[in-house]
């Protein structure tokens, strides 16, 4: 069942409950990470694993995405500054237990790669909120997993 979540801004990244941040280096360029994460928003079931489908809503300023497993989401783009962050808020699932929910990538430049930084910061019921601190390892790795597959997908040919 779709539930409509709690309405949060840009500013939950810094305030939320759990917050689940992960960094990795890679060897593309933030223009080039930035245009896969905003840009290419179905490409991100080319290089992030647990995706099965994502596409932009209303000229990009919503997205629906859909999670190995049956887990939707519809939602808002927050930010999109270029080669710098892209961040979106949940704001429909069938996620049991989930309130709100920000994911922010900033975007560093790290030489003549980028560090991306994850984090996925959510609110929800006591026994979500467990479970989500308890997946922590298993975020690191799929984020880890991702970035991995983002750069051999960005990587020049």
């Amino acid at each position: 069942m779709a539930r409509q979540l709690r309405p949060v801004g840009i500013d939950f990244v810094g305030s939320a409950p759990v917050r689940l941040v992960f960094a990795r280096e890679i060897s593309a360029a933030p223009e080039a990470v930035f245009h896969a994460l905003a840009e290419d928003v179905p490409g991100w079931s080319e290089w992030f694993a647990a995706v099965t489908l994502a596409r932009p809503i209303d000229d990009g300023a919503r997205r629906e995405v859909r999670l190995k497993g049956g887990t939707r989401f519809l939602e808002t783009v927050l930010a999109a500054k270029e080669a710098e962050v892209y961040a979106y808020r949940a704001d429909v699932t069938n996620a049991p237990g989930l309130r709100a929910l920000v994911e922010e990538w900033r975007l560093t430049p790290a030489g003549t790669g980028t560090r991306v930084q994850w984090t996925f910061a959510a609110d929800g019921t006591p026994p979500f909120r467990l479970v989500l601190k308890s997946a922590r390892a298993g975020l690191g790795h799929a984020f880890r997993d991702a970035a991995g597959a983002l750069e051999r997908r960005l990587a020049p040919r």
